[in-house]
């Protein structure tokens, strides 16, 4: 359970809470824990939801599916972040959206009504776990946004290097990995996996990006104004 307890003072939830605080916290909240394997839904959209997760190991998926059967991976949660917060504090209760396990996971579940009540054993954490929970909704805010900015551009190239681009530029270099396989990323970007593949092929092809898997470099800073056939 150290471990456990390690993990979670990496979140942003319990940033100015020590380890042993975190240890403290999670018994005072009833906090739950639950495992999935890669692939398994954690909440299915139309759900009620009461409890807000955070990523404990692993990485989880927000997605939402038409009726058609089509996924659009609308964000990629990662080790320490949460998820639900919004349904949850905002008291709406029904999920729009599924929850998918992207990697073997683990989750806690937090009650948000035990946060924002008064705690019986006077503990002096809940308002740093409220202000933390408040710059959580920001950083998701500016996630979104982000995302806002890659799928409005007008073709597949200038999606996938407006992703890339700010990939670099929060992995603090030019080499780095991304939380998608190709299907994923052609669903988080809106586009077909076929043009998104054959973009790539292009623009490796040229000495602008090399790539494996889901590790990218990028090789050369101007390729937005780059032209190509």
């Amino acid at each position: 359970m150290k471990d456990t307890f390690t993990a979670l003072k990496k979140s942003v939830l319990f940033n100015g809470v020590s380890e042993e605080e975190v240890a403290s916290l999670v018994k005072c909240l009833g906090c739950a824990f639950k495992s999935y394997a890669k692939g398994e839904t954690i909440y299915l959209a139309g759900d009620y939801v009461s409890e807000i997760g955070v990523v404990v190991g692993g990485s989880v998926h927000i997605v939402k599916c038409d009726v058609w059967g089509n996924n659009n991976v609308i964000v990629a949660i990662s080790d320490g972040e949460t998820f639900a917060e919004a349904v949850v504090c905002g008291g709406v209760g029904i999920l729009p959206v599924s929850v998918v396990a992207a990697a073997d996971s683990q989750v806690m579940f937090l009650d948000f009504q035990r946060v924002v009540m008064t705690c019986p054993s006077a503990c002096v954490f809940h308002a740093v776990l409220i202000r933390n929970m408040i710059a959580s909704f920001a950083r998701k805010n500016i996630m979104l946004t982000g995302k806002m900015e890659h799928i409005t551009k007008r073709t597949t190239r200038e999606k996938l290097l407006s992703y890339l681009s700010e990939q670099s530029r929060l992995r603090g270099g030019n080499s780095f990995e991304i939380p998608f396989d190709r299907q994923e990323l052609a669903d988080y970007l809106s586009v077909e996996r076929s043009a998104l593949s054959a973009e790539m092929s292009k623009l490796k092809s040229k000495g602008v990006i090399n790539y494996h898997k889901n590790h990218f470099e990028l090789l050369d800073k101007q390729t937005d104004n780059m032209q190509y056939k």
